[in-house]
């Protein structure tokens, strides 16, 4: 079993995309020295550039910036993980959608899945109440 004692719990949140560039902030809550390793990998190879930068005014928190490189986006669905370094633990994932909207694109699945759902649970309760009924 790993020693978690002294392994940070580390929060990464979104608060931008701007000028092509992915921005985020990192809270750690550790206990004594912690620098922060971050990985940005696309189709599982790493996104070079990435910057960890100290907040100034706040301890143990740091400002996130990926490029996003443009050789990186094509046609469909792309999609980045951001991972701590040191446990491989994903953090966070961001995804950027170009070109012509995909039919087996995962959002058009879901809403597909609701809508069928939706119609199933009205099929349901008119069973019941036909069941309840007689």
């Amino acid at each position: 079993m790993p020693d978690t004692t002294h392994s940070p719990q580390i929060t990464l949140q979104k608060t931008r995309i701007r000028g092509g560039v992915w921005e985020g902030m990192l809270v750690a809550e550790a206990m004594g020295a912690y620098t922060p390793q971050i990985e940005v990998t696309h189709l599982g190879a790493p996104v070079e550039g990435v910057e960890v930068v100290a907040d100034g005014e706040m301890d143990k928190v740091w400002t996130v910036r990926v490029p996003i490189p443009a050789k990186l986006l094509s046609e469909g669905v792309q999609t980045f993980v951001i991972s701590d370094g040191k446990t491989s633990t994903t953090l966070d994932t961001f995804t950027i959608v170009t070109g012509e909207p995909l039919e087996d694109d995962i959002r058009a699945e879901v809403d597909l899945l609701r809508a069928e759902l939706d119609m199933l649970k009205k099929a349901f309760r008119r069973h019941c109440l036909e069941v309840l009924g007689h």
